[in-house]
This record gives structure tokens, C-alpha cells and sequence, in this order.
């Protein structure tokens, strides 16, 4: 597949929500370069807040007082240079995949004032239309009117496998890099936690298309949502 031409075009927004390691990053990466949108990663927003979180010496004191996040969000800056993930100005993009930001990111992205804050960002960055955001609730709080919705399911045991051979790909001596089991274990209380929390939780949006990825690689799942795409650009349903 090439990249498509944007001139003349209706431009459209396409959101791909889903549960942990269901291949939403990837896959959003890879349709945006294909239809020459810009691609949003939220999941590394929120990323970048669990980690400022944890440097700022203040988890376990958010844990006991959660509204206390809302000081360390006001005024916060994360901004995307190419595959770059900048946090106030510095580049984050390695600490943010950081197993100890993985365990505690849920708990962080679940606070009222971080999603509020995080919100009126990618809601700036969609205005205009072209871009790909995946997320856990893109179509169904961030971007309820976006022309393509898609949701992204698989189960947790290949999620575990996916997350694993990503964390021996970045320490090829398996330093640090949990187990099977436990990865699979961290990723079911994930998706528990996405699913109950009080403010915006994991839910498919009813205009969503659910692609199973489960038995697919990432060439069928992105050529399943490039095609969906270029049927919604050009009027389709």
C-alpha cells in the first residue's frame, strides 16, 4: 500500500480504541502514514503524566489525596516530534515504556482532573481533521463524531506475548523483563481497572467497527482499517 494524497480529499478522524497490547499504537501509526494524517499516541500522554507523577516524589502522597495530581498537570507540556515523545521540553519517549510506569498508569489515567486536562489537548491537536488517535476512549469521550471508529479486541494471552517480545526486543538480554504469567496477569487487572473506573472507562462506542485481532498480524489489521478509512473518505459507510 502507498501513501494516499491528501489534496482534494476529505479529510476525517479516525479513532481506534481497545484494551492493553491490542496492537492500537502500531496500528494507528502505520494507517496514518498510509493516508498522510497525523498520528496521536494518548496512551503516551498518559504516559508522560505517570511519569512525571513518579519523579515527582508525590505517587504514593496522590494515592492517599488523588486531587493533588491536579498541581502537577497544571501548565504541563508533552508534545510529539516525529516518533519523539517531548515531556516540558525533554525527550521521554524510552521512560515512558518503562515497566513502572506500565503498573501505575492506569491508576494515574483513571483521575478526573488528568483526564480533563488531557482532553482539551487532544481535542486541540484533532481540530482540523487528518489525524489517527488511539486511545481507550477516543470514540467515545474525546471524539464521539469521528467518522471512523474502531475497536480493537484480542485476548490477553496474546496481549501477553505481544508486550513480552516488545520488552526482550528493547533488552536482548532479558534483563529486567517479567515473565509470561506476569504480563498476562498485569494485563487482565489492566483491562479490569480501564473497565471500572469512574471517569471515562473502556467501552466500545456503538458506531465502532471491533476488529478481533487476535489470529492477525499487523499487515491484515492495518489493511483492515486503511480500507475502512478510504470507504469513510469517500462517503462511505
Amino acid at each position: 500500500m502507498q501513501a494516499r494524497q491528501l489534496i482534494g480529499r476529505k479529510k476525517i478522524i479516525i479513532a481506534i480504541d481497545g484494551p492493553a497490547a491490542s496492537g492500537k499504537s502500531t496500528t494507528a501509526r502505520k494507517v496514518a502514514g498510509l493516508m498522510g494524517y497525523t498520528y496521536i499516541d494518548t496512551g503516551a500522554m498518559y504516559r508522560s503524566v505517570t511519569l512525571k507523577v513518579i519523579e515527582s516524589g508525590m505517587l504514593d502522597e496522590v494515592r492517599r489525596s488523588p486531587e493533588k495530581v491536579e498541581g502537577l498537570v497544571k501548565g504541563i507540556s508533552i508534545a510529539f516530534e516525529g516518533d519523539r515523545v517531548l515531556l516540558d521540553g525533554r525527550d521521554v519517549s524510552g521512560e515512558i515504556r518503562d515497566n513502572r510506569v506500565a503498573r501505575e498508569v492506569s491508576f494515574i489515567s483513571s483521575l478526573k482532573p488528568v483526564r480533563d486536562a488531557l482532553l482539551v489537548m487532544q481535542q486541540e491537536l484533532g481540530r482540523g481533521r487528518g489525524v489517527v488517535m488511539d486511545g481507550r476512549d477516543i470514540g467515545t469521550v474525546v471524539f464521539p463524531d469521528a467518522e471512523l471508529k474502531i475497536f480493537l479486541v484480542a485476548d490477553a494471552r496474546e496481549r501477553a506475548k505481544r508486550r513480552h517480545l516488545e520488552l526482550q526486543a528493547k533488552s536482548p538480554e532479558g534483563f529486567g523483563v517479567p515473565d509470561l504469567e506476569t504480563l498476562e496477569a498485569e494485563i487482565v487487572e489492566r483491562d479490569r481497572a480501564d473497565a471500572l473506573r469512574e471517569h471515562a472507562p473502556l467501552k466500545k462506542h456503538p458506531d465502532a467497527k471491533e476488529i478481533d485481532t487476535s489470529r492477525l498480524n499487523i499487515e491484515e489489521q492495518v489493511a483492515m482499517v486503511h480500507d475502512f478509512a478510504v470507504q469513510m473518505e469517500e462517503g462511505g459507510r
